[in-house]
Parts: C-alpha cells; structure tokens; sequence
C-alpha cells in the first residue's frame, strides 16, 4: 500500500515537473550577433562608446568617425575664438590614424596570445612525446628502471654540455664502442627534453594567463579619450549612461520583457558579453619578414630545428622571445614594426612536422648517432687556398660605396 502511494507521489511530481519545463519558455543563450544587435540599437554616442571599449572585438565604421570628429568639443571656443568647422579632411585623417592604431594594437596583442598558446602546446606535447619515445629506445638497450627512474629526477640539475664533450672525448680516443654512445647520448636526449616539456608547461601557462587577461581588458578611459578628444569628465558620463542601457536593452532581450530604463542592470552580463566575445574568431594579420635572424633562411633553419626541439638550451629563451615580441631581443621594439611573422611560421611548421612514434624515433636516433670516423690510412683533403686580406685601402673604398648606414648599428632598422 505504501509503496503505491509513493510511486503515485513520485510520478505525480514528474508530471508537474514536465508540464513546468514544457510551460516555461527558455531564455536564449547569448551570442556575439545578440551583442552586435543590441549595440547597433543605441544611439549613435553609445554606439562609438561601446564599440571603442570593445575595439579588440567590434569594428568602429566611417560614419561613427565622421560623428566623432564633428561631436569632439572645439579647442577653439576654449581661446575664445569663433569656430568654423570642425569636419576637415585633416581631422578626419587624423582621427581614423588615431583608431587604426588602437585597432592594430589591441588585436595583435590579441592574436599574439593566442598565437603563444597554439605554439606552446604543441611544442609541449612534442617534448612530452620525444621523450616517451627516448625512454622506449632505452628499454630496448637494457637500461633497468631504477637507471631510467634516477635519469629522470635528476633531469632538471642535469648539465648536458659537459656530458656532451666528455662523451665525444671518449669516442675520438675509442673508449667506447658505437653502441654505448648512443645509449648514453639518449640518456642525455632524455634528460633534456625532460627540461623542455618542463619549461613549456610553465611557459604555457603563464600564456593561457596572459590571454585571458588581454581577453577581460578593454580599452582604457584616456585611450579612448585620445582617439575621440573629449574630456575625461564628458566621457566618464557618457560610459556610465551608455553602459546602463545596453546592459537593460540586452537584458530585456535576452528575458523578451521590455524593462525600464531606470532598472538595475545585471553586472554579469558585461562579463558574460567579453567572455562570448572572445570566443569569436581571431583575425590574423598578414605578416611579412621583418628581419628576425638576419635573413629569412636562417630564421627558416633555427625554426625548423625549434619544431624539432633541436634548439640548444642556452639560446632557446632569447629565440623565444624575438619570436613573441616580432623583432631581434637585442633591438629597439617598437610598435609599428613589430609583427608577428615568426610566430605565423612556427605554428604552420608545426602543423607539417610529422609526430609519430616511429618518425620520432628515427629522429632521436639520428641526432645521438656517434660522428663517423674517417677509415685509418685516408688522405686529407687538400687546404683551400687561404683569400688574401682586405687593405685598409680597399676598406675605405668599399665603405665609401655602402656609406653611412654600415655603422654595424643593427637596431637602427627597427
């Protein structure tokens, strides 16, 4: 009788639950044409206010910079003289100067986090892979897991330069057979990318981090007062007033209740509207070669073995940053000339960089092979001639033929 009564109390409950969700009329999700709705709805001030916040993701249009440049107050009424106009083509330039230069800072900074992250990974996830496949070719030669155990904690105090030379040591005096190199060179292969998935997992993370900071940031008050050229009083007012309604329109439109003006907002629909932002495709720029290692051939070999992990250790960190800052760590950034050209290729060589197991360890097994010695009784090869000098003479002509900028100043051109 009582388990009766239970079922139908159990089943009643369900009923009503279905005809409440059946009844209940769902709220859309929130998406970016949602947002782009709501904000294209305000008027042309909020428009421009809503659109410089959100300049990484929103695109400012012609028409809202002819309002700008008519709307910004006249410096001439402040001298007390009469204005004319404020709508020159010089006004005009300059303003569309000012917003194109925000516009690419924000979102190549944008893209350069995301870039980062891309990069890292895979390069995490390789590192992580070579050395799986370096522990296997150990097991196949006889290294017992205690052996492979210790190797592995002692990875980050390993110093692989001296190992190197007193194994090379040993091979040239012939203490040692072909077969023990390799097991030992392995063992120092190991080690080190052990170190380098390491150092990229920090690295990574501090690049997600970085990323989702850039994402949450939006244009600061005196940037946009310096591409508009209002007071911070004036602009502090209309961010206040504008961020209210298009927080109460996309609320009403999102709830399909029209509230009043004066409501309260939700505050967490601003933060849900940077987080549906950022989620929207990223725009890549077209990079060109900016000068990184000197020519595009050798940036094109030290990326090549960078994809490989083939990068020695003490230049690996200086590498990386000219990749992320678009230009040599020893020169003058700036702006304008910094790209991300580098990045753009490191990425697409990841993508043709085969990570099989068996490519992987014909890799490994190539790069600790011994050096082949040359067969006893061999002749050497004949000297090349040695060039002549060059005369302080001669110097002084071919000086005079390049002129000045062959200073050897190689952070002028940046």
């Amino acid at each position: 009788m009582s388990h009766n009564i239970l079922r139908r109390i159990t089943n009643e409950q369900v009923r009503h639950r279905h005809i409440h969700m059946t009844t209940t009329p769902m709220t859309p999700p929130l998406t970016a044409e949602t947002i782009e709705t709501v904000i294209s709805n305000l008027p042309v001030q909020g428009r421009v206010v809503l659109k410089l916040l959100l300049l990484q993701y929103l695109d400012v249009t012609h028409d809202e910079i002819l309002f700008m440049v008519s709307d910004r107050p006249d410096p001439r009424c402040v001298s007390g003289k009469k204005p004319v106009t404020t709508m020159t083509q010089e006004s005009i330039a300059a303003m569309t100067s000012r917003r194109d230069e925000y516009l690419r800072r924000v979102r190549l900074r944008r893209e350069r986090t995301s870039l980062q992250c891309t990069a890292l990974r895979t390069l995490s996830e390789t590192a992580d892979a070579m050395a799986g496949c370096a522990e296997s070719l150990l097991i196949e030669r006889g290294v017992p897991a205690e052996a492979m155990t210790g190797l592995k904690s002692q990875a980050r105090t390993a110093l692989p330069q001296p190992a190197i030379r007193a194994l090379l040591t040993r091979w040239e005096k012939d203490d040692i057979s072909a077969e023990e190199f390799q097991r030992y060179r392995l063992a120092i292969e190991l080690q080190t990318l052990l170190r380098y998935a390491e150092r990229f997992r920090k690295r990574l993370d501090q690049a997600e981090q970085e990323r989702r900071t850039s994402d949450q940031t939006t244009l600061q008050d005196h940037e946009i007062a310096h591409i508009w050229g209002l007071p911070a009083g004036t602009l502090a007012a209309r961010k206040v007033k504008f961020l209210s309604q298009y927080l109460v329109a996309l609320q009403s439109k999102l709830s399909g209740i029209a509230l009043p003006t004066q409501s309260a907002p939700s505050l967490d629909l601003w933060k849900d509207t940077i987080a549906e932002l950022s989620r929207t495709p990223i725009q890549r720029s077209r990079a060109v070669y900016d000068g990184l290692e000197q020519t595009e051939s050798a940036l094109i070999d030290k990326l090549t073995a960078y994809v490989a992990i083939d990068v020695p250790e003490s230049i690996e960190s200086k590498f990386w940053n000219s990749l992320v800052f678009g230009a040599s760590s020893n020169a003058v950034h700036s702006e304008p000339t910094r790209t991300l050209f580098g990045l753009q290729r490191l990425i697409s060589m990841q993508h043709d960089f085969d990570r099989s197991p068996a490519a992987l360890k014909d890799l490994l097994l190539a790069r600790t092979a011994p050096i082949p010695k040359e067969p006893v009784g061999t002749l050497a090869a004949p000297a090349e001639p040695s060039k002549p000098e060059i005369t302080e003479l001669q110097k002084q002509i071919l000086h005079n033929f390049l002129g000045e900028d062959a200073s050897g100043r190689g952070s002028d051109k940046w």
